[in-house]
Parts: structure tokens; sequence; C-alpha cells
């Protein structure tokens, strides 16, 4: 079976060629036996490096690394869904998911099964939005260039939705997605061309364009009737003095992601594995991730040491700003992206040493805005390029002065 499909796709292929009857949807012929077949390009002349990375295995060792993340927002997206219908003396929710619920497993929250299948019932539905929308438009860019197909999005498809909140309205999503495919990538010259992260400008765009149901920033809301305030936004409403006394979690479980939040965001734990895995296959760079880490601890540290009298999260220890929000997901999968951060060693120290400063001082600095992991890695974009060309011309500078 499979020696037959792959004649006929050999078969085919010359009409999909230039010059053949059916080039123009040459992207599409090439997805379709890339995918089922494997790629077909090889080199013809020398020299013949063999390696056993390349751009496809980048890429499917990113959404390896995801998937503690997706399994984390599954489970506890339907873990605080059903602690909020028990809270508010409801067996199950309304509308079709409370059907499927009565089906199945119902909605308890101490079930695991439960929990599963009714994070799913938020977290796949935004998901497929993102698949189908996001392709769509990939698709029809790339046959207007004659551009092949890349699994670059495929990692972009599944990052948006970890950073979103469970109620968003699909439309939304489907509107978010389009602009920071087509503004953050496509118009830009499409892969690895991006100088901002398409995922992160997605989500910039609908926080910015719909607050009220971007909810993750500020107020989760967990079924319709039942909403609650994050970690972070109830840390920047809190009194001053204590402000961990009122917050009604430990850091353990916000270390582990029990706690209300964008859906994949919760977790530093699952991000922690994600990231040993992206060090260990040296796919991101481990400067980038300790210099943003080293930021953040230094800045947050000055804070918490000559704290605001007046300010709650000045006095929040360094170690809670670790595990809340989304610097953990931010520092291992957004501000990594190669393609938009800086290719030398010392920019890449500069890079995550001013992403992870800045991101804690729009946190503690501005109430309104508890969450700046965001903003500060567009901003880390968008100096990016600034960064090595510093770098760059710096060693220009020092090597005329050696051999001048």
């Amino acid at each position: 079976m499979i020696r037959r499909l792959d004649s006929y796709l050999r078969h085919l292929e010359p009409h999909f060629k230039k010059g053949g009857r059916w080039s123009r949807w040459y992207p599409l012929y090439e997805a379709t036996d890339s995918f089922l077949m494997g790629s077909r390009l090889t080199t013809s002349t020398a020299p013949h490096v063999r390696d056993a990375i390349d751009f496809k295995r980048i890429m499917i060792m990113v959404i390896i690394a995801l998937i503690p993340c997706v399994l984390m927002a599954l489970w506890n997206t339907g873990y605080q869904a059903n602690l909020a219908l028990q809270s508010l003396g409801v067996d199950l929710p309304p509308g079709w998911r409370g059907a499927i619920l009565a089906a199945t497993t119902g909605a308890s929250p101490t079930s695991l099964a439960a929990n599963i299948l009714h994070g799913s019932l938020y977290f796949l539905p935004i998901y497929l939005v993102c698949v189908v929308v996001g392709s769509v438009w990939e698709t029809i860019f790339n046959i207007i260039r004659g551009h092949e197909m890349s699994e670059a999005f495929l990692v972009t498809s599944l990052l948006l939705p970890l950073t979103l909140p469970p109620t968003i309205p699909l439309w939304q999503v489907a509107v978010g997605t389009s602009f920071g495919v087509i503004f953050a990538k496509e118009v830009f010259g499409g892969v690895g061309r991006n100088f901002m992260n398409p995922a992160l400008v997605c989500r910039a765009f609908l926080f910015f364009a719909y607050p009220a149901q971007m909810s993750g920033e500020g107020v989760w809301v967990a079924v319709d009737g039942f909403s609650s305030a994050t970690p972070l936004a109830a840390l920047a409403a809190a009194p001053a003095g204590d402000p961990l006394a009122s917050l009604g979690y430990s850091w353990w479980e916000a270390f582990v992601g029990t706690i209300p939040g964008s859906m994949g965001e919760t977790s530093a734990l699952a991000c922690l594995l994600g990231a040993l895995l992206l060090l260990v296959t040296r796919i991101a760079s481990w400067r980038i991730m300790g210099s943003m880490l080293l930021g953040a601890l230094v800045v947050t540290l000055l804070f918490w040491f000559f704290p605001a009298p007046d300010s709650p999260m000045h006095q929040v220890p360094p170690h809670w700003h670790l595990v809340l929000g989304g610097f953990a997901l931010g520092l291992v999968f957004m501000a990594t992206d190669p393609v938009s951060a800086p290719h030398t060693d010392i920019g890449k120290w500069c890079y995550g040493l001013f992403i992870g400063a800045l991101a804690m001082v729009l946190r503690v600095l501005n109430p309104a805005f508890p969450e700046g992991v965001m903003l500060a890695i567009l901003l880390g974009n968008i100096c990016a390029p600034l960064f090595d060309y510093l770098v760059i011309q710096a060693n220009i500078r020092r090597r005329m002065l050696r051999h001048g």
C-alpha cells in the first residue's frame, strides 16, 4: 500500500513541477508528499554533510517539548472549571460541553478523566481554529509565492492556544491568528523572515483589540456565572504589607500549575520539562534562558530589598515571580525563538537580560498591567538586530585596533 502510494505520488510529481500543468499548486503537493512519505530532497554535489538534525526535526522536537504544557493545560483547565461548578453547586456546565460530560465522565474535580475531558472541550476548539485558519493563510501565500509548506506553523498553532484564556470566543481566535500570520510573518517573506514571534503578535493583538475577553491577564472566567482573579491580578490588588497572605495559593501550587490563568502558562514545572529537552538537543539557547532568568532575579531582588510601602508587588519575593504569569512559558518557548532572537553569543546574553529585567519592571511598577512578559519579549524581538549589530561592530573595531 505504501509503495503504491509512493509510486503514485512520484508519477504525479512532474505535473506539479515548474512547467507542469499544475505547477501553481506545487506547495500543496509538496506538503502532502513530505507529510506522507518524507522529504525527497538530496544533495547531488560534494561535500555530503550528514547530520541528524534539520528544520523539520527541530520543529518536531519543539512540539514534543510542548507536550507537558499541553497535558497540563488540558487537566488544569478542566480542574479549574470543575472546581468552579462545584463552588456554584452545579453538576454540569450548560450547552454542548455539559451534554458531552453528562454522557461520559461527569464534572468532578477529583476525577482525572473528567478534568482532562472538560479541559479538552475548551482547548481543542481553540487549537483547531488556530490550525485551520493559519494553514489557510499560509497555503494562500505559499501558492502565490511558489514556496514550499513549512512545519513552523505547527509550533505557532500550538503555542498560541497555550497563551489564551479558555473562554475566548472562537471568532476572536480566528481574527487574532489571521493578524499574526499575515502581519508578523507573511508580509515579511514567510518562514525564517519574521522579526517578531508570530504567536506573541497574535496574543498581543487579541489583548489590545479585545481586552474584555482576554481574561487570562486579569480575571479568569471558568464557566458562566463564575470568575476569579488570576494570582498576578490578585497580588496587584492585594493590600500592602503581606500580599501573599491573601493570595490563597502556595508557591508549590503555583510551580505545579494548579492555579487559574491562560491555559498553558500556569505550570512552571511543565515548562521546565520542555526546557530540559530543548537544552539537551541544543535547539534552544541556554544563554537566552539563563540571562533572562538572571535579569528577572536581579530586578525583583532590587524591588524586594527596597520596597515601596504602598505597593504590594514590590513585596513579592523573587522566587514567586518566576512561577507566576507567563514568565516560564515565555522564557522557554518564546524568547528562545531562533528566528526573532539574536545570533551572536554576547547578543543573546544582552537580549535575555533585557527581556527578563523589562518584564519584571512592567510587572512591578504597573499594577494595572501585572503581566509584562509578552510585551518585553516583543520589544526584545525588535531590539535583537541592534544587539547583534553592536556586538559585530565592537568585534570589528577590536580587530582593527589589534591589526592596525
